[in-house]
C-alpha cells in the first residue's frame, strides 16, 4: 500500500452523479453509513425501469444527510448552480449513459451524456477547486486487445463501441484537466458489475427473470464468452479507497515511455475487477443453481460491439489502496437471487 494511503474523511462533501443508478446508488449508501454528506445527482431517464431507480432514491433519502438533485449533466447551469450552492470537496461521477449494444442504436446519447456532460464536470470542477474528481470509465475500453489480464498499462486506441470510445475519450478529456489546471483525476475501469438492485439490461437481472417466467435465455457467442464479473460490494470498497486517496503527479514518468495509466500531472487510471474472468455457461450454471431452476437456452452469435472475454489486472489497485475483490461469483449471484425474489415478490 501507498506509503501516504489515507482512509475516508467524513467531513468532505460528496457529489455523487448519477446517484439512483446501480453503483452511484451504492455508492451513496455505504457514505452514509460512514457517516458523510452526500449531494446526489440524477435524471432519472428510461433506459431502463425507472421505478428501480425511484426505489432506490427513497432509500437514500431516508438519510438527512443526503440531498437530491434532479438534473441532467448536460445542463451547465444546473450543475454550476450545484457547485455555487454547496462546498463540494469530492466529486464522483457516475452519470452516464450506459450500455454497449444500446450505443449502436442510439449513439447520440452517449455523446450527449458521457462527452457533453463529463465536460460540465470538468469545467465545475475547474472553477470550484475541487480536491479529486474520480470518475466511471470501462472495461470496455480493452476493445480489441487480446493482452491478458487487461492492464491500465496496456494501449486503448481500438474501442469496438461508441460506448468506449466516450469512456476513452472522458480519460483524455481528464487527463487535459489535470495537465492544464491541476486537479487530481482518476478514473475507474469497472469490470462486469453485478449484484442486488442491478441494472435490469445486464444479463444476470434478464436471465433470472427469464428463467423464472420459463422463457428462454439469450447465450451469445454460443456461450464461448469469460467475463471478469465483479460484485457490487467490491465495486464500492475500490471507489471508497480511491476516492480518499487523489493521485499525485508521477515523477518516474517517463515520457519516451510513456505508461497510459499515470502521467507527469495528477492523473491515474485503475481496473476494478475480480481478476478471475468466468466463463457465461458457469454463470448461468451459478443461476440455475441459486433459483432451483433449469434455464432454456437459445444460442447465438457474438454480437456487434461485444468482447468475447474480459480480465483485469489490479496489481496497481492493490499497491496504492491495499485492496483486491474477491467475491465468488456463486457467493454474488446468492446475494442477487435473494433480493431479486424480495424486490420482486417471487
Amino acid at each position: 500500500m501507498r506509503s501516504d494511503y489515507r482512509e475516508l474523511d467524513k467531513n468532505k462533501i460528496y457529489f455523487v452523479t448519477g446517484a439512483a443508478g446501480f453503483i452511484g446508488f451504492n455508492l451513496s449508501k455505504r457514505l452514509l453509513k460512514e457517516g458523510c454528506t452526500v449531494i446526489g445527482l440524477d435524471n432519472l431517464n428510461d433506459y431502463y425501469d425507472v421505478n428501480l431507480k425511484k426505489a432506490r432514491l427513497e432509500i437514500l433519502e431516508k438519510d438527512d444527510k443526503f440531498k437530491f438533485v434532479y438534473a441532467d449533466l448536460q445542463d451547465k447551469e444546473a450543475v454550476d448552480k450545484i457547485f455555487e450552492e454547496n462546498k463540494i470537496d469530492i466529486v464522483v461521477n457516475l452519470a452516464a449513459q450506459a450500455g454497449v449494444r444500446y450505443s449502436l442504436k442510439n449513439p447520440y446519447a452517449y455523446i450527449e451524456s458521457n462527452i457533453m456532460g463529463f465536460m460540465n464536470i470538468l469545467e465545475a470542477c475547474r472553477h470550484n477547486e475541487v480536491e479529486h474528481l474520480v470518475y466511471a470509465s470501462s472495461s470496455s475500453v480493452y476493445g480489441s486487445n487480446e493482452n491478458m489480464p487487461f492492464s491500465t498499462s496496456d494501449n486503448v486506441d481500438h474501442p469496438v463501441s461508441l460506448y468506449a470510445a466516450t469512456k476513452k475519450s472522458n480519460e483524455l478529456m481528464a487527463h487535459t484537466y489535470s495537465h492544464l489546471y491541476g486537479i487530481p483525476t482518476t478514473g475507474l475501469r469497472f469490470f462486469t458489475v453485478y449484484g442486488p438492485w442491478g441494472r435490469p439490461d445486464m444479463a444476470l437481472f434478464l436471465f433470472t427473470k427469464a428463467i423464472l417466467n420459463d422463457e428462454p435465455i439469450k447465450v451469445f457467442n454460443y456461450g464461448k464468452m469469460e467475463r471478469d464479473f465483479t460484485y457490487i460490494d467490491d465495486i464500492i470498497e475500490g471507489v471508497i479507497r480511491v476516492m480518499a486517496n487523489p493521485p499525485k503527479p508521477n515523477e518516474d514518468y517517463d515520457s519516451l515511455n510513456p505508461d497510459p495509466s499515470t502521467s507527469y500531472a495528477p492523473f491515474k487510471v485503475y481496473n476494478i475487477g475480480n481478476n478471475k474472468p468466468v466463463q457465461l455457461m458457469k454463470f448461468i450454471e451459478a443461476i440455475e443453481k441459486h433459483l432451483g431452476k433449469e434455464a432454456k437456452k437459445e444460442f447465438l452469435p457474438l454480437q456487434a460491439g461485444d468482447v468475447p472475454k474480459t480480465y483485469a489486472d489490479v496489481d496497481d489497485l492493490i499497491r496504492d489502496v491495499g485492496f483486491k475483490p474477491d467475491t465468488s461469483v456463486d457467493e454474488g449471484i446468492g446475494k442477487f437471487v435473494e433480493w431479486y425474489k424480495e424486490y420482486c415478490g417471487v
